[in-house]
């Protein structure tokens, strides 16, 4: 009989292959280059990024080594950072002590300690991070089980929701409410910052939004709405939403823009920013909302979108940005709500390339059929 260490055992991935085939994926120097400009932007601030411009190359090369292993060793715990100031210390010392205790001598291979206590504190840092990440996986997983489905069907309607988070956990929300049986309310929205704060803000601005919708109008809403995000947030923590309603077989659409990217009209006469909204979520309390009416005709539509499709950013730097976006749009309007948003995910991937995102990116689409 095996022992449940022996099946455990078996069942393994053999070293030698896996690190095989990540030799045969490719990519690999692609990947080099994008964890190094990540290292970069997370250990050097805007400040020393100036500063280091002005240095000649060997002064940059020394300074900006210093700069990331210093940053590095002060995240650290405490006892983690002398560990492994003590790990340096020891590979710099003569290749190996000795001393003499009790008539035994005692011989230390200082390089091989130094080693075994740097790697010791990187095996604990890994065993933070991959907890860290296990629990962002069970949030991410939450999340989106609460998502509606891309493509909710409504007469007379064709739409589209879409939002891709740029780390484990999305400070971006889209949904969809069945309000009435031929009347249904769609909603984009971005909280401020990212990781699990702005992941838990998402959800429970989601269930605030759900538990009211069905007793006022749209205007009201958002205005219960922010009194309850104000009253239960941090003071430096706000968000922008757009709410909208539509009904079945009409063309008429009501929105309400609390602090959100004006959101875009499309027509037969071109491609139109609408007005710019009210506040944004959070930031006072007893602020009013206003219902804004907007009528489609057959072939038009609605667009809204966060901020994580005009400032993405190419390997120059570059942001995708809304002229490029302005244009890009009257070319759609001969496609139903999921192929322009699927022409809009795929322009921006174009667009980036292999540059890592550094912001969710959400869409909302709501064309007249």
């Amino acid at each position: 009989m095996n022992t449940s260490g022996e099946n455990n055992s078996g069942n393994e991935p053999k070293l030698g292959r896996i690190i095989k085939e990540d030799f045969k994926s490719g990519g690999l120097f692609k990947s080099l280059r994008r964890d190094f400009r990540d290292l970069k932007e997370y250990y050097i601030s805007e400040e020393k990024h100036k500063r280091l411009k002005e240095m000649n190359w060997v002064k940059y090369i020394f300074v900006f080594w210093w700069w990331i292993l210093k940053s590095m060793i002060l995240k650290l715990t405490p006892l983690r950072r002398i560990l492994l100031i003590a790990g340096f210390i020891f590979l710099l010392m003569p290749e190996n002590m000795s001393y003499e205790r009790h008539n035994v001598n005692v011989r230390i291979e200082t390089g091989y300690f130094g080693a075994m206590l740097i790697v010791f504190v990187l095996m604990l840092e890994l065993k933070d991070k991959l907890l860290a990440h296990d629990e962002l996986e069970a949030g991410r997983k939450i999340q989106n089980a609460l998502l509606p489905e891309e493509n909710p069907e409504f007469s007379g309607w064709s739409v589209m929701l879409f939002t891709r988070s740029a780390n484990e956990v999305s400070g971006d929300l889209v949904d969809f409410i069945k309000i009435e049986p031929n009347k249904g309310g769609f909603l984009i929205a971005d909280v401020a910052g990212k990781g699990l704060k702005a992941a838990l803000l998402t959800t429970k601005l989601q269930a605030t939004v759900r538990a009211f919708v069905s007793d006022m109008d749209s205007g009201n809403l958002v205005a219960k709405v922010n009194d309850i995000f104000y009253r239960d947030s941090l003071r430096n923590i706000f968000a922008s939403l757009l709410y909208i309603e539509i009904e079945e077989n009409s063309g008429m659409l009501k929105y309400v823009n609390a602090g959100h990217l004006p959101p875009i009209y499309a027509g037969s006469t071109g491609v139109k920013e609408l007005p710019k909204g009210d506040a944004a979520l959070g930031l006072m309390k007893g602020v009013s909302y206003k219902e804004n009416n907007l009528e489609l005709k057959s072939g038009e539509y609605f667009f809204a979108y966060s901020d994580g499709v005009t400032e993405a950013r190419n390997e120059s730097g570059f942001f995708y940005g809304s002229e490029r976006l302005y244009n890009f749009l009257p070319h759609l309007r001969n496609k139903n709500a999921k192929e322009i948003g699927e022409a809009i995910i795929s322009d921006v991937d174009k667009f980036t390339g292999d540059s890592r995102a550094n912001d969710d990116l959400s869409l909302l689409i709501v064309k007249r059929n």
